[in-house]
């Protein structure tokens, strides 16, 4: 007869196996983690195709913007305590001038895992300077939503056309509760 051990779990034990799950999930080949130029470009440019040709909406305003901030894929976890990161391009006149990462950490009533992918796009030159800028952009509750956190496209009327900053989150899958970019810091790297 074989005995089972249960583990009594501590908030300490709970909380470093948490954080040590979202260390492991950024070191797999799952796209999170440190990635190349060249990958980085590539997944740009397959994001911004599926953008325009599932919301045509966001062609106008990416004509219309100063500067747009593709995050190709970004990956979310948690369990009380929880994390997401990824890495992206900034790109001025159709090229590259940046490269960044976005991550973000929380804490509360969540379970789940998810990935996106999402765009900044700067409607002035104010927004964008701030944002190359800074040594570190935290997205606010000024960021306008022309694809929502469902993946269904918004019209792009003047009160959202009127933001500095308007955002397209879409390509969820897992199970989560929505993607938020409120609180998300943005860091400028080099690759």
């Amino acid at each position: 007869m074989s005995k089972t051990i249960s583990p009594t779990w501590t908030r300490r034990g709970f909380t470093l196996s948490a954080l040590a799950g979202i260390g492991v999930t950024a070191g797999c080949a799952n796209g999170v983690g440190s990635s190349g130029a060249s990958k980085i470009e590539a997944r740009v440019d397959a994001t911004l195709n599926e953008m325009y040709t599932r919301y045509p909406n966001t062609i106008e305003i990416a004509e219309k913007s100063n500067g747009m901030l593709v995050m190709p894929l970004i990956t979310e976890a948690g369990f009380v305590f929880g994390g997401s990161y990824g890495e992206g391009a900034l790109r001025v006149g159709g090229v590259t001038v940046d490269y960044y990462s976005v991550a973000s950490a929380s804490w509360g009533f969540q379970a789940g895992a998810q990935q996106f992918a999402h765009v900044l796009f700067f409607m002035t030159d104010d927004a964008l300077a701030d944002f190359r800028a800074g040594s570190g952009w935290t997205a606010g509750g000024d960021i306008g939503y022309v694809v929502t956190d469902k993946g269904s496209s918004v019209a792009a009327g003047t009160n959202t056309l009127g933001k500095p900053v308007i955002a397209a989150v879409f390509g969820q899958a897992g199970l989560f509760a929505g993607a938020a970019l409120e609180g998300t810091k943005y860091t400028r790297v080099i690759r």
